[in-house]
């Protein structure tokens, strides 16, 4: 199966991945993992995208684009994978096509995680971290327990003025992808409002169950 998982932050793409990834045996491939491996490999594309966030400047999507096939065509990747965190512009994704095309690969599902801003809001600025666990819970959909409260953490990216910067973002520069996969007949959407186990269910529904290695 190979599938990009797309949708606003906060929407649960990571909780999804997850499942997806243990069921189906296939590598989660977040684009900013394979950038930081990349440059800690000191690849020629690595070299590359060291290079322009050392001058400040985005890595080009020609960049990010080489590092994508080359990481789909490592063996792990024999019965498909899943992308996250790339593309996310219309250009990168009309790009990214191009680029499967031209290496062979076809891609099965574009999946779309649809949740209404306000709860996307809600869910992230609830958010609150133990800097000593790691642990992440959430005020109202998994408070934690009293010992730990008054230790948490509220991150700077989890209050509203940030969340709706990144939701703004989103909107304006991603949004547009949609469209472009939905005419090539590979968005599938899943409504991502309710619990973890309530959004696998329209997830299975719309990828199918996984096959198994025999």
């Amino acid at each position: 199966m190979r599938t990009i998982l797309i949708g606003p932050p906060g929407a649960g793409k990571g909780t999804q991945a997850q499942y997806i990834v243990s069921t189906h045996g296939i590598p989660h491939i977040s684009s900013g993992d394979m950038l930081r491996e990349a440059v800690r490999n000191g690849t020629e594309l690595g070299k590359k995208a060291d290079a322009a966030m050392k001058r400040g400047d985005l890595v080009p999507d020609d960049v990010v684009i080489g590092m994508v096939i080359e990481r789909i065509q490592r063996p792990d990747c024999a019965r498909g994978f899943l992308l996250d965190g790339f593309p996310r512009t219309r250009a990168q994704a009309e790009a990214l096509d191009v680029a499967l095309a031209a290496a062979g690969v076809a891609l099965d599902a574009v999946v779309l995680f649809e949740v209404p801003d306000s709860l996307i809001v809600e869910r992230v600025t609830g958010r609150r971290s133990d800097p000593e666990t790691g642990a992440i819970y959430h005020l109202k959909f998994n408070p934690p327990p009293a010992e730990v409260a008054g230790r948490l953490v509220h991150r700077n990216d989890d209050f509203e003025t940030a969340v709706t910067a990144r939701l703004d973002k989103y909107h304006r520069e991603t949004s547009p992808i949609v469209p472009f996969y939905e005419a090539k007949g590979l968005l599938k959407r899943v409504d991502g409002v309710g619990s973890p186990d309530e959004v696998t269910a329209r997830l299975l529904a719309v990828l199918g169950a996984p096959r198994s290695a025999g």
